[in-house]
């Protein structure tokens, strides 16, 4: 961990991440890879997303600061795709609705995801994202996924063969499905428990037909990835691979949102 130099923290890039069980904000320098801060900001629960992001830009020094760039991630199961070839502005909010409840105070901003050649739809508390944008004029919003679609995206067109991507964090499972750089699925499951896990996992591998011998699991590790899950996958599965040498302390859609801008 570096100690930030104030007077040079317009050469940082400031990537703050907000989950309803916890914020954290990240500051790198894009040239210097040793020179990076990881901080978590634990939230009170009985408030809102808005009253937390107000009380942690209050209290913190260093979001008070000029950077360079400024990233801002949203954690959110709310959010579709769209083929970028398709895609309006002006529908944009009328296909989110088409299949999510409206809710009260929601904004449907959009990412496009060159590499996937597709456009990602999410929703966010307005008000929250007022706040931030008239702190941060500046800042890209993103939904946590986004980024992790396109690293995907990236790396499946290198493969010969279908991959399958699994990502754990805390009690919920993401799962990516690609054919060489194709986007074929993506969807969230609330699960803790690894006998859950392995059900989803080999539940869409058996929906879209991937084949247990040669097509490719991904898990992508994390603090709550267990050793079982492996373990069980494997009895099914002949190509069961980890993502290696991951910095556990910054979240994996962090690291692909650096490594693909």
């Amino acid at each position: 961990m570096f100690e930030l130099d104030f007077t040079k923290s317009e050469q940082y890039t400031l990537s703050i991440r907000l989950s309803a069980d916890g914020f954290s904000f990240y500051i790198h320098h894009p040239s210097h890879k040793d020179e990076r801060l990881a901080i978590p900001y634990q939230v009170n629960t009985s408030y809102s997303m808005t009253a937390n992001i107000k009380e942690m830009l209050a209290s913190t020094d260093l979001l008070k600061q000029s950077y360079q760039k400024v990233n801002i991630l949203v954690e959110t199961p709310r959010f579709t795709f769209i083929p970028f070839d398709i895609y309006e502005d002006e529908q944009g909010e009328t296909i989110f609705y088409h299949n999510f409840n409206k809710v009260n105070n929601e904004i449907i901003l959009c990412n496009i995801l060159a590499k996937s050649n597709t456009v990602l739809l999410f929703g966010m508390d307005k008000h929250a994202y007022q706040l931030l944008n008239e702190t941060f004029p500046s800042a890209r919003f993103f939904a946590c996924t986004s980024p992790l679609i396109e690293y995907f995206t990236i790396q499946s067109k290198e493969r010969a063969y279908r991959e399958l991507y699994a990502y754990i964090k805390k009690e919920q499972l993401e799962i990516h499905a690609f054919d060489k750089g194709k986007l074929l699925l993506t969807n969230t499951f609330n699960c803790k428990h690894t006998g859950d896990q392995v059900y989803y996992i080999l539940y869409v591998w058996q929906q879209l037909g991937f084949n247990q011998t040669k097509d490719q699991l991904w898990l992508v590790e994390t603090p709550t990835t267990d050793k079982e899950l492996k373990t069980e996958l494997r009895k099914f599965l002949r190509q069961v691979s980890v993502f290696p040498d991951l910095d556990l302390n910054l979240p994996f859609d962090i690291q692909t949102l650096l490594i693909c801008e």
